[in-house]
């Protein structure tokens, strides 16, 4: 075993948004890429919801998604494959905040670990307050625990769906 994976499984989310490119493909070609993640296995992925751009108001809206995976892979073994997979997609991180993009793939949850050191936050930043994060995780499980913020269930019910649209 490696140091890159832990000794035993763990349950982690991940966030999979994308408005640029054929945003629909670019999501379910994603989707596949999980299923390929080493020391990992892709156990289910919520439906496709649009949503208006976080950011700046004049780009395209977003697909998005929340993917299961049950990984021994690290939280930073994970990030960094969740970036390589970025880049395939052709991901280029840049100044604009919150600006269009690819392919943005978020480790939202790991366990119920809580994590905060200058290359990742875990729970997700953020993640909370995000119906376009919290919709498709509800999808996937009500009792989902939020790590010192509750259940998934709560978290949505406090977070207004907006324009939200679940389109697959």
């Amino acid at each position: 075993m490696s140091a890159s994976e832990p000794r035993v499984s763990v349950i982690a989310y991940i966030g999979i948004g994308a408005n640029l490119q054929d945003p629909l493909a670019q999501v379910a070609r994603a989707r596949q890429e999980l299923r390929g993640l080493p020391h990992s296995r892709c156990t289910r992925a919520s439906g496709l919801y649009r949503s208006p751009p976080l950011g700046p108001p004049s780009q395209p809206d977003y697909i998005n998604a929340v993917a299961e995976l049950e990984t021994r892979l690290t939280p930073e073994a994970l990030l960094r494959a969740l970036q390589a997979i970025e880049r395939r997609h052709g991901r280029r991180r840049g100044a604009q905040r919150w600006g269009p993009r690819t392919l943005d793939l978020d480790l939202l949850l790991y366990g119920e670990l809580m994590l905060d050191d200058e290359t990742l936050t875990i729970p997700h930043p953020g993640l909370y307050e995000r119906n376009f994060v919290l919709y498709p995780l509800l999808e996937l499980g009500g009792e989902i625990p939020v790590p010192g913020h509750g259940t998934v269930a709560r978290l949505a019910a406090a977070c207004p769906r907006g324009a939200l649209v679940r389109v697959g």
